[in-house]
């Protein structure tokens, strides 16, 4: 698919293709395009392969690497100009590297690109010695673009500065994730997991942002009222070595499943009795609508944005309120009637298929307005 004649070709220009939740959101629209009139192709930041490297390729998509951002680099700035150079095929790049995006976009505006979009996916950063240098990348995004998406309006707020954003929903395949209580019995079995057992679960990359060391110390809270609880971690990054030190370190580790990276994710949502986000920041985390669909209670910070609650079923606590707090209000809202979630999911319009149709029609409109 995606060979004819006809086919746009889209450049897609992310850090590298792993199961994080923008790149998530990217393969859900790409496995339900019509391949043969819009193609995704994937421009990425880091030599390592991808874990959805070998799923583009089958799909009939290119991955192309160049160096790492640096905006102090002109050895940058010279080898993603000699890209698109060298590939006038794209006359759209869709750039999702959040307050970097404007790194290749002012190479692609410099090579006669003429559609340039900067995608918005958090609403916030980590405050760490790098944010002024980002900050001052992020407001050259305007000027770099010729269209704003973002995921939500907390994330195009932060990232745009006041320019007028779309808000593209970060839309799954809810069919995926329907609670469905035989493949929650299978989950947990292959887990070891007693039905007696309450499973506190969370999806995300080891990282900063996530919050890690935090959760664990919410869990050993909670493991001191109930003692038969299992805390699921699903995902690897580079703080996840440190974190398993920690939950040793907390007396915790026999009760804790670090998975690594799982392709099985509906299936884990089902073992699931409630989910925990307790983030620094997000944009619209993908992993809050599936595990909305999947029926599950959510409690997150306050730091994401309360739009990501489409079922009801989504608690909000400050992160200062403490660990003790965090676990009584887990151990409250657990349980309870799972049948509900995909329905509400799809009203609220996240479902991937609706939302593939309209964004393949905007890239053909994107692409037949350059014509002009």
């Amino acid at each position: 698919m995606g060979e004819n004649e006809g086919t746009i070709r889209v450049l897609q220009i992310t850090t590298q293709m792993v199961r994080g939740g923008l790149e998530t959101f990217l393969m859900n629209l790409y496995r339900n395009i019509d391949r043969d009139r819009v193609q995704f192709d994937f421009l990425v930041h880091r030599q390592a392969p991808g874990d959805y490297d070998e799923e583009i390729r089958s799909l009939g998509g290119k991955i192309f690497i160049v160096p790492r951002q640096n905006p102090f680099d002109p050895g940058y700035f010279k080898a993603v100009r000699k890209f698109f150079s060298e590939h006038r095929e794209y006359r759209i790049a869709h750039a999702h590297l959040d307050c970097m995006s404007a790194l290749p976009l002012s190479c692609a505006r410099k090579e006669g690109v003429p559609v340039r979009i900067a995608h918005s996916h958090n609403a916030a950063q980590t405050k760490d010695l790098k944010l002024p240098l980002k900050l001052m990348c992020m407001r050259k995004i305007p000027r770099e673009a010729t269209e704003l998406l973002s995921c939500g309006k907390a994330a195009g707020d932060f990232m745009f500065g006041g320019a007028p954003y779309q808000v593209i929903p970060n839309a799954i395949d809810t069919e995926q994730f329907l609670f469905q209580k035989e493949l929650r019995e299978k989950a947990r079995k292959e887990l070891g997991f007693s039905e007696e057992e309450l499973v506190v679960g969370h999806i995300g990359r080891f990282m900063e942002q996530k919050n890690h060391p935090f959760l664990l110390r919410i869990f050993s809270a909670l493991l001191r009222k109930r003692k038969n609880s299992r805390l699921l971690l699903v995902g690897e990054g580079p703080l996840m070595e440190e974190m398993k030190a920690q939950a040793k370190e907390l007396g915790i580790s026999e009760n804790c499943v670090f998975t690594g990276v799982r392709e099985d994710t509906p299936a884990l949502y089902q073992a699931m009795d409630v989910f925990c986000l307790p983030s620094l920041y997000e944009g619209f985390p993908v992993v809050m609508i599936e595990a909305q669909t999947a029926g599950l209670p959510c409690l997150i910070s306050d730091t994401v944005s309360p739009e990501c609650n489409l079922t009801d079923h989504v608690e909000q606590l400050p992160l200062h309120a403490g660990e003790e707090a965090w676990a009584e209000k887990l151990l409250s809202i657990a349980g309870g009637d799972r049948s509900d979630g995909a329905g509400k999911v799809q009203s609220a319009g996240y479902d991937v298929r609706e939302n593939a149709k309209r964004m393949q029609k905007h890239y053909e409109d994107l692409y037949h307005s350059t014509d002009l």
